[in-house]
């Protein structure tokens, strides 16, 4: 089987990517490629004619509700499972100080 793509690209690639691979890597991912890129020239040999381009293979439809008035769930039942709380609002923890605005 003749490879598609050579360990030259493989380490470059790998370079580009910030990847450290062992020389076994190398071999390994160039088989891989060269693998993955037969098979998709095999796909392209296919006949697609007439055949639509599929944007999505599940038939979809608009899944948004009517935006509708309703009633809230009220500040007690909000703040009802806060683990802390200062009145009327939730309590977290700071992560900003005054020097973070500089």
């Amino acid at each position: 089987m003749p490879e598609k793509i050579d360990q030259t690209q493989v380490k470059k690639v790998a370079k580009l990517s910030r990847l450290e691979l062992t020389e076994e890597e190398v071999q390994q991912f160039t088989v891989q490629l060269s693998a993955i890129l037969d098979y998709v020239e095999k796909l392209s040999e296919l006949d697609t004619e007439g055949v639509e381009p599929l944007a999505h293979c599940l038939p979809i439809s608009n899944v948004f509700r009517q935006d509708e008035i309703r009633e809230s769930l009220g500040t007690e039942k909000t703040l009802a499972n806060a683990p802390q709380r200062d009145g009327e609002f939730f309590k977290v923890p700071k992560i900003l100080d005054d020097s973070s605005w500089a």
